[in-house]
């Protein structure tokens, strides 16, 4: 179900006056929508081809600061332009935003327009292609939780994002009475969302005063990234219109439960008709293509667990006894795994990645799940038995990288990375991951001041 809307019912739209403004968006680093608004007669006239956009957009942190040192894009060459090239099977209006489509857009290089490598739309696609070439799909769904406030983004930032209001005053979690309360904002996010073009399942509350979950039917992964992403930039602009805020930071508050974003992955033929991951005569009904896969995410999770936490304070969010996993390993139906197994004895079998919190770029996230369970095919790794009880207090099983400092340094030795990306790809997010690290490092923050001002 991709978009929901083709060029000639946009031009229709556009004539009958419609639909005037056509968003024509990228992915940045951070997984968020940059781009631009076109006037709609002008987009079906000419920009449906291509725009442009500055190249310091794939090379800023999350404040939008040029960051320096990065090869592809730097002051010495002085900012050029990339182009943004519409896929137009991503078209698809807009219900939340008056008179509104918006298209997804590949992010290329000026002179050659070949995809620029360390995009994150670039990065996904590549990995796909390996997995076509072997005449699979991998089918995705990532699962979304966030903080719902009885705030606005501006009496938010007034309080200094402290003592803030969530929409319930105590933990929902499933319970229909208190999320009725809050189904005036998550009604129009899934019914809007859907006539976006992005299949809504359901909603729920979670383990956290005001936390929700909203779950989109899973799709081909690169189909996923988009409506995540699309998600995520219209959850902000309904909450905004409606006089509300919502947080997918991995952990707001210290005393309640982190946001997380659980991967679902598995194996497909082509034609989306047969499951690759299902054998009824297999351990755990897991064919052995599935075991590979699943054990070579094993392998290389340390590897890329930046992909998944790639923010200093994503790493706050691995505590024991909060369903945030804290180690690596598998398990059938354990929700103190870092992956479980879901959907056994049935077509849809499948993966659980739960280490990714809702502050990933599902693009990266994807990719890098698909590069190490390409590897684990490739090497014909066996799966371990699976883990049975409680991981929090299991003493000898690996552990998830404890800071970002610790996934990063553990990311620059990949050899699967790198040989899965390219060496100027992962370079370029181990720049972004160190800057992260760098500027986080030279700040004062409020716990130091709260013990050290009076007391040092």
């Amino acid at each position: 179900m991709p978009g929901n809307m083709s060029f000639d019912e946009l031009t229709t739209e556009v004539a009958s006056g419609g639909i005037d403004t056509v968003l024509a968006c990228a992915v940045d680093m951070q997984g968020r929508l940059v781009g631009k608004r076109f006037l709609a007669s002008f987009f079906v006239e000419s920009a449906h081809g291509e725009t442009h956009g500055c190249n310091y957009l794939l090379a800023n942190d999350i404040d939008m600061e040029p960051v320096p040192g990065y090869k592809a894009a730097n002051w010495s060459k002085g900012y050029g332009d990339f182009v943004m090239k519409p896929d137009m099977s991503t078209l698809r209006r807009i219900p939340w935003l008056e008179k509104t489509a918006l298209v997804l857009c590949d992010v290329q290089d000026h002179h050659t327009h070949d995809d620029l490598p360390h995009s994150p739309r670039a990065i996904l696609r590549k990995q796909i292609r390996r997995l076509e070439e072997r005449g699979w799909i991998g089918y995705f769904a990532s699962e979304l939780e966030f903080y719902l406030l009885d705030e606005t983004y501006d009496s938010a930032r007034e309080k200094q994002w402290r003592n803030l209001t969530s929409a319930s005053p105590y933990i929902g979690d499933y319970l229909i009475g208190i999320t009725s309360k809050e189904e005036g904002y998550m009604r129009r996010l899934r019914n809007e969302m859907h006539a976006a073009g992005i299949p809504i399942e359901n909603s729920k509350g979670e383990w956290g005063p005001g936390q929700e979950e909203i779950n989109v039917r899973y799709a081909e992964a690169l189909e996923m990234a988009d409506r995540h992403v699309i998600l995520k930039n219209g959850a902000k602009e309904i909450a905004h219109q409606m006089g509300k805020a919502v947080s997918f930071m991995a952990k707001y508050n210290f005393d309640l439960a982190g946001n997380s974003s659980h991967i679902h992955n598995s194996l497909w033929s082509a034609d989306g008709k047969t499951p690759l991951f299902f054998d009824k005569d297999a351990d755990w009904t897991l064919s052995e293509l599935g075991q590979q896969w699943a054990a070579g995410q094993l392998k290389y999770a340390k590897e890329f667990t930046w992909f998944l936490a790639p923010y200093v304070n994503s790493y706050k969010r691995f505590q024991a006894g909060t369903f945030a996993p804290t180690k690596i390993m598998w398990s059938q139906d354990n929700r103190t795994a870092g992956f479980r197994l879901c959907g056994e004895g049935t077509k849809g079998i499948r993966m659980e990645c739960r280490i990714g919190g809702a502050d990933l770029n599902p693009y990266l996230a994807f990719a890098a799940l698909i590069a190490a369970g390409m590897a684990g095919i490739e090497e014909k790794l066996s799966l371990q038995k699976p883990f049975i009880g409680d991981a929090y207090q299991a003493s000898r099983l690996p552990e998830i990288p404890k800071t970002l400092r610790e996934a990063t340094e553990t990311m620059a030795k990949s050899k699967m990375l790198k040989a899965a990306f390219g060496e100027d790809v992962v370079d370029h997010y181990l720049h972004t991951a160190r800057w992260e690290q760098f500027e986080y490092d030279r700040r004062i923050t409020d716990w130091e001041l709260h013990r050290g001002f009076e007391r040092y």
